[in-house]
């Protein structure tokens, strides 16, 4: 038996988010309106890496969790998704080429998890020392809500080489 109707909008709709979400991170939309377009209010982000890295790399291995513009309240409260991308770009510049998003068909769909896997490839700088390396790293997508909003992303990035780039 087959995968049903439901099944296969379903992985259309979590597919098309990802790759409108993708196309924003890569035309250079604020993060503040990513975030606000593509993931819903208590959303998270984890970018995977070692600890000892935060140190030079301070997004890498926490949990973000929410938006900031959710704990108004409260301005004391560290680390959500608005903090990743402010953290990420305060250390990283990212410049996409052409290649740095494939195609659609290449978005990697699991219907049972609800998971969108894509690899993208880049160059990356450093804002401090000008140093840049070309990579690949991967998103994975998952937990969308019923309007296919993102509630997870987590990244696999290459840590060593922006560790060494950020490096005086």
């Amino acid at each position: 038996m087959g995968p049903s109707p439901y099944d296969e909008i379903r992985a259309s709709g979590i597919r098309d988010t990802a790759e409108a979400f993708c196309k924003a991170f890569i035309a250079g939309s604020p993060p503040t309106e990513t975030l606000n377009k593509y993931f819903t209010p208590d959303a998270k982000i984890l970018e995977h890496g070692p600890a000892w890295a935060r140190e030079r790399l301070p997004f890498l291995g926490i949990v973000f969790h929410g938006r900031r513009s959710q704990t108004l309240s409260n301005a004391s409260i560290k680390n959500t998704c608005d903090d990743y991308y402010d953290l990420l770009t305060s250390v990283l510049s990212f410049h996409p080429s052409e290649d740095t998003l494939p195609p659609k068909k290449e978005f990697m769909v699991d219907r049972q998890r609800g998971t969108v896997t894509i690899k993208l490839s880049a160059r990356f700088a450093s804002i401090k020392t000008g140093k840049s390396w070309e990579e690949q790293f991967v998103y994975v997508l998952s937990e969308f809500d019923e309007d296919y909003k993102i509630g997870s992303q987590e990244l696999w990035a290459d840590p060593l080489s922006a560790w060494m780039a950020v490096q005086d």
